[in-house]
């Protein structure tokens, strides 16, 4: 027992350090020099360990390095939209091997989506010099929600070959391997509390501005799926529409993710004499006036309608703030990553003179596919505690193929 808890320290050590030297790892762990050395030779007659290089052009065992051989196991992170998927494969350390992308029409029978999603997977694992039988887990990010009991897939209208069936059941079965399904806007707050702005947050509510809109809820570094998994679907809450222009939106019984979606973030700027394709655009567009205009006109359009878009958001984020008292609301999406520092001040502002707790806006600093990353560390987890035993502190999916063990052990 005591060899299998140095072995999981210093393997442990070696994941989340990279390749580290003898006396790194001695270090690391707190075993002596003999202990270090008979685990490290142990571990590489078992094919866990390779040797990779030595530090800093030194010679000698001393400046050998140690890392844990990727080939070990496979995983997959998909991030699954009406545009089609966006894969990346990695082996067991976390180094991706590939990325691929690959349109995969979200409308058709379940049979067709299955089959071009199971297409574009194998072919990303052509790429990376693997076939499926690789795979020791997926996990998948979409819009919407899965119900934990029936593993189908609703508040997705824009995914309407994807609903009416048991989705990770069908695709772990299409494929042949062990498959997690997760909201994106989840797996971005995981990704946040691992490399974002929640680090050190224990709660905290994210509020995903893009095409559409979404919602993700922390508590205690755990995330809130509901009974039904619609935990965080805010875009289908009934709100008011507390915008001071005429938009032509009704006042009453407006969906949240309408008020403040893309093109009625377009339709709102162009009341205040701001033209944009889209709703990131318009915000970046009025947040260049604010902080680049002098005292003009144009300053004030766009002071204006960012006021005004700050006023629907904060209208739909003051319900969830009231409730949980987060310690923290964070902004993603384009359009809130457009809005930055600027439209965090002015929702925070409008919270302030709407509910009671005083919680910060600030908005994310990821980069990249935060969905794709927070998959991939999704499955991270998931396989090495399979293989190694390591548990961690990332919130485990919760949607998993009920036969995945099974299909593991064949």
């Amino acid at each position: 027992m005591l060899r299998e808890i140095n072995d999981r320290a210093a393997i442990d050590a070696l994941l989340r350090d990279g390749p580290l030297t003898r006396s790194e790892l001695e270090y690391a762990i707190g075993l002596s020099k003999p202990a270090t050395a008979q685990l490290l030779a142990r571990l590489e007659e078992e094919g866990v360990v390779v040797r990779e290089g030595l530090r800093g052009g030194g010679r000698g065992p001393r400046a050998q390095l140690w890392a844990v051989k990727g080939a070990v196991a496979h995983v997959a992170a998909i991030d699954l939209t009406p545009r089609g998927v966006d894969i990346a494969i990695a082996d067991i350390s976390g180094a991706v091997l590939t990325e691929h992308r690959q349109g995969v029409p979200p409308r058709g029978t379940a049979d067709e989506v299955l089959r071009g999603f199971r297409d574009a997977t194998a072919k990303a694992c052509e790429r990376a010099g693997l076939t499926l039988d690789d795979l020791r887990h997926i996990v998948v990010g979409t819009p919407g929600a899965i119900n934990p009991r029936t593993g189908h897939l609703w508040f997705a209208p824009h995914l309407p070959g994807w609903e009416g069936f048991d989705m990770p059941g069908r695709i772990g079965t299409e494929l042949g391997v062990p498959v997690t399904i997760e909201n994106d806007v989840n797996l971005v707050a995981l990704e946040e509390m691992i490399a974002g702005q929640a680090t050190a947050a224990r709660s905290f509510v994210m509020i995903w501005l893009d095409h559409g809109i979404g919602g993700a809820i922390v508590v205690d570094r755990k995330l809130l799926r509901g009974a039904t998994g619609g935990a965080g679907e805010i875009d289908w809450m009934h709100v008011p529409d507390r915008a001071a222009a005429d938009t032509g939106i009704p006042a009453t019984g407006t969906r949240f993710g309408d008020l403040v979606s893309s093109p009625n973030v377009v339709k709102l700027a162009k009341a205040y004499g701001i033209a944009a394709r889209n709703g990131w655009t318009a915000v970046a567009k009025a947040v260049s006036q604010i902080t680049e205009s002098a005292e003009t006109s144009e300053q004030q359009q766009g002071e204006q309608f960012l006021t005004d878009l700050a006023r629907r958001v904060a209208t739909g984020v003051a319900g969830v703030v009231s409730v949980v008292d987060p310690e923290l609301v964070l902004l993603c999406g384009k359009t809130g990553l457009a809005g930055g520092s600027t439209l965090c001040r002015l929702i925070s502002a409008e919270l302030r003179s709407m509910v009671v707790p005083r919680t910060p806006v600030e908005f994310s600093a990821l980069a990249g596919n935060a969905v794709r990353a927070g998959a991939l560390h999704s499955a991270l987890a998931v396989v090495r505690e399979q293989v190694f035993g390591l548990t961690g502190d990332i919130t485990e999916p919760s949607h998993r193929l009920e036969h995945a063990s099974r299909v593991a052990s064949d």
